[in-house]
This record gives structure tokens, sequence and C-alpha cells, in this order.
């Protein structure tokens, strides 16, 4: 007969060991489990390590061997290698080996070893269920003037705090400027050949959108210090990339002018003139073949633009109605434009015969605030708000400059979606230049000072924080030599030559007097003044041909 389960006369339980074992071993088998997955996965987050891990263990081995002698015949022949290679492959050599080992020292002793220190005293650390939530530490690139870190943010996070707490981070890293940007700085490459396919679907999980990632770009040294000489001249202007300076991180910043307008802002002698003038060379290809017509208005009476007069093929400087035809004629070919591609395409391809006319306007605000005549300035206004809110898909684009980029100076900010801000003599034209909170995500162009002209701070596609550009300085024989090689070429249809009103031969009353009738205004109804009025004007001459009474 079986024992009970429960003896109720002693109050003793009969330990069922088989169920106690069978549970037991479950549980360590299901924690065996678990900590195999976390192992196999850390180790394919740190597969970079795997040939420095084999290469301690082989190292460890032939020492215990072999002795000291292979190790330093290894350094010997890596050494004669190195030294080959940075003779024949320095630019290779720096890349894979230089930046690689400043990467990994950089990372180690300067980020990973005072991280949660920094973290915790910029106030970026989280308090949860009695412990704390630290930014995870993902990745370190370096270059050769900046630090590129990739964090992952705790939850309860955005990219604002980060914002915020930028200048703490940059010097508390020992730098003096940091980056916060909340979007991937690299886009995904361009693959082609058999295994594209393959290659694609690999870049879709790599690039794919991580809203928790954080990239801080620390600038170790400032490369945009030194004046950033003039850029190669494109065979073919490619107007969704036209080269005009350098970035940060030594990249060359492409302009996008396809389908859009520019706007410049910066203060007096603080670089306007850099940005014109490298947006001219860029397209002084084009120019030349006939593919890109620039129209170029001066309202400071040819002080910036006239020493470029042979790129434009038309050029105003010191007659504000012919500024105004000039607006006005650029809208009646964006109207001509828009009913020849009704219907056909949404974007304007430039070609020869229809090109891509570039207004160049270098002081906006003189046109728009500070005219004198009123009723030339509204003809300006009223062309321009039909250009900038319907020539950017019809190729009539508008690139103008400002110095005062307020609302009641320039009425038509808000229609020019790319801009572009120098140095700016007060805090708040910042945002009204780059858009609200541009200068808490960064954009300090109001600190930029007069020595470093030509910086700016633009709006890269796709990314919401500014990025830190210097553009190319074209000095006045560089301008005189492009104009010269790159001439434009004729017009289609010529600039209107105003000519003298015809004078009107004077009446005569029959003996040779002549009489004064005043030209009556022209209108479609008939006179203001009836005949009978009009005839009383003759003066009442005498029947006889005799003087007047």
């Amino acid at each position: 007969m079986r024992a009970p389960l429960v003896n109720f006369r002693r109050l003793q339980v009969a330990t069922p060991w088989p169920l106690v074992w069978t549970v037991t071993i479950a549980f360590l088998l299901v924690r065996l489990a678990v900590a195999v997955v976390r192992l196999g996965i850390w180790a394919l987050r740190h597969w970079r390590a795997w040939p420095s891990v084999a290469l301690v263990l082989v190292a460890v081995d032939v020492q215990q061997s072999r002795g000291w002698w292979p190790h330093l015949l290894v350094l010997l022949v890596l050494a004669a290698a190195g030294g080959v290679w940075f003779w024949r492959g320095r630019d290779s050599f720096h890349r894979l080996v230089v930046l690689r080992a400043v990467t990994v020292w950089r990372r180690l002793w300067v980020y990973r070893r005072q991280w949660h220190e920094a973290m915790t005293l910029c106030g970026l650390v989280k308090k949860y269920d009695g412990g704390e939530k630290v930014p995870d530490l993902l990745a370190v690139r370096c270059s050769y003037a900046t630090d590129e870190v990739v964090l992952r943010m705790p939850r309860g996070q955005n990219p604002e705090a980060y914002h915020k707490a930028a200048r703490d981070l940059a010097y508390s890293f020992g730098t003096r400027h940091c980056r916060v940007f909340s979007g991937r700085r690299q886009a995904p490459p361009v693959r082609s050949g058999r295994l594209a396919w393959l290659l694609r679907r690999v870049d879709a999980i790599r690039f794919r959108d991580r809203p928790r990632h954080v990239w801080l770009v620390f600038i170790r040294r400032d490369p945009l210090t030194r004046i950033v000489a003039p850029l190669p001249v494109p065979a073919r202007p490619d107007f969704t990339a036209l080269p005009l300076g350098l970035r940060e991180d030594l990249a060359v910043y492409c302009l996008r002018l396809l389908a859009t307008h520019v706007l410049v802002g910066g203060a007096t002698r603080m670089g306007k003139g850099s940005v014109i003038w490298s947006l001219l060379r860029a397209l002084a290809a084009g120019i030349r073949s006939g593919l890109v017509r620039v129209w170029a208005i001066d309202p400071k009476g040819g002080m910036e633009l006239s020493i470029g007069r042979p790129l434009f093929s038309r050029y105003v400087d010191d007659d504000w109605t012919r500024m105004a035809d000039m607006l006005d004629d650029a809208v009646t070919r964006m109207r001509a434009r828009q009913r020849l591609l009704r219907g056909k395409v949404r974007v304007h391809t430039p070609t020869v015969d229809e090109p891509l006319i570039v207004i160049v306007i270098d002081e906006i605000a003189a046109l728009l605030a500070y005219l004198p005549d009123s009723d030339i300035r509204n003809r300006i206004a009223q062309s321009l708000g039909l250009l900038l809110s319907q020539g950017a898909g019809l190729g009539v684009l508008v690139v103008a400059a400002t110095q005062d980029p307020r609302k009641e100076v320039v009425s038509v900010r808000d229609l020019f979606p790319t801009r572009i801000a120098l140095g700016l003599t007060e805090r708040g034209h910042v945002d009204l230049l780059l858009g609200d909170g541009a200068r808490d995500r960064g954009a300090l162009a109001d600190q930029i000072p007069l020595s470093a002209k030509g910086v700016a701070y633009v709006l890269l596609d796709g990314q919401p924080e500014p990025a830190r550009v210097r553009f190319s300085y074209i000095a006045d024989d560089v301008i005189r030599d492009m104009a010269a090689t790159f001439p434009a070429s004729p017009e289609m249809s010529p600039e209107p030559v105003e000519s003298p009103a015809p004078v009107k031969p004077a009446r005569s009353n029959g003996n040779g007097r002549h009489t004064y009738r005043p030209t009556p205004p022209r209108q479609a109804s008939a006179p203001l003044l009836p005949p009978s009025l009009l005839n009383a004007l003759d003066l009442n001459t005498t029947p006889n041909g005799g003087d007047p009474r």
C-alpha cells in the first residue's frame, strides 16, 4: 500500500523528489540557453574583436612554445611593410591604419573611461527602480578633425535633451564644439552588380531607422579656420549637388539647387559674396554652354557683381525700373513655360532650348524695404512672390542675399526653402533665418567671428540639425578669369532696350502758326471732354487766319 502524500497524523509532507529534480534541471537548462544566446549576441556585436582575440591567443601559444624571437621577427616585418605602405599609399595608410588606431585609443581612454561620470554630470542619466539608466556607448569613429560617437538613449529621453547639453558634453570630453544629430549622417551606398539585390537587403537592415540612436560629433580641431581655395569647375554642373565649400568633417559641401530657392543671410563683410561666387563657379560650365542663364540684379550699384559681368545673360545695377522689368520678364517666361509643361512633367529639366534661369539678387532688402518709389517696390514684391511660389518646379530660381532677415524687411522670407546663415549680428536672427529652434540645435551663427568670413550654418537634406560649412573664397582675379573663360552665350530673346517715345508733329492752323492741343489720356472709352470743348481750345482763331483774340 502506497504511503499518503500528506501524513495528517504527524503533519509531515512527503517530498516528491522526481518532480523537484525535473523542475530544477529544466530551470537550469533554460538559464543555460539564455546565457548561450546572450553570449552569441554579444559575440556578434563585437565581431570586430575576433581577429584581435585570435591574434592574442596565437601570440601566447607561440611565446610558450618558441620564445620571444618570433614576435620580434613579426614586428620587424610589419614595420617594414607599414613603411612601404606609407611611402606608396599615404592616404589609404592614414585611413585604414592611423585613423583606426586613433579610434581605438579615444574610445577606450577618452570616452569609455569617463562615460558614466560625464553622462551623470551632464544630466543625461535617468533614475529607475532604485538604479540608473546610462546612455549606451555603441561606437566611435574618428576622422582627421572630428569624433563621431553613437549612443543609445535610455527610455524616457529624446534628442532635445542632448541638444541642450551639447556645450556641456563638448567641454566634458575636452573639446569646444559638439554637434548633435538625431538621424544617421551617412546615406546608404548605391549598389550595382550581380549581388546588388543581396547587398541592398543588407543595407536596408544596417541603415534602418533607429529613433533611439543619437550621433554626437565632437570637433577636435576646427578645419574651417583656413580659407578654402576655389574648387574645380565641374565639366557639367549637377544641379542636385553643386560643390561650394567644405564641411566640418572635411567633406565637400554640395548644394541642391534644382527646384529650390536660396536665401543667404549675413552681416556686412561676413562672406555673402563667397556664397554667390562659389555658386556661379559651380555653374560656370553650364553658363558657357547655355544650359544655365543667370540674370543678375545688384542694387548696390554694381559694387559686387559687375566684376563678373560676362557671366550674366542680363544684368542691371543702376535703374530701379529696369530691375522691375527684368522680374516681370521672368514671370512672363515662367508663365510661358507653365503652358508648355502643363500635364507633362512636374519638375523642369534644364536643356539648352529651355535653360535653367537663375536670378541672383545681391541685396534683396533694398528692393523690398528701402526702395523709395512705392509703385516700383510693389511691382517687385509682386513679381518676386510669384517667382518664389511657382518658379521652383519650372526652372526659374531666385538666389538672394540680405543683411537683415526680419519679416518686415524681407517680406518673402518664408518662400525660400533653402537658407544659409553666415555671421549674424543678433541672436534672434538665427531662428528668423533658419527656423525656430535652429540655434538650440547648434546653429551659433551669431558667434561666428569676423575673421571667419565665409563660415555658415546650412540645413542638409534629411537632417533637422544644421551643419557648419565654409564656402570657398573667390578672389577678384579668379572672378575675372572665370568670366573670361566661361562667358554667357547670347540670349535667345535679347533684353528689351528702352527707345524714346516718337515726337508727334505739331498741329497748324493753316497760316504757318502752330496751335496747342493737349494730348488726350489713353483710355478705351470716350474722351473726358466733349468735342465742343476740345474745339474751344483751338484759341478761337480768326476766319481770315489773323491773330487769335
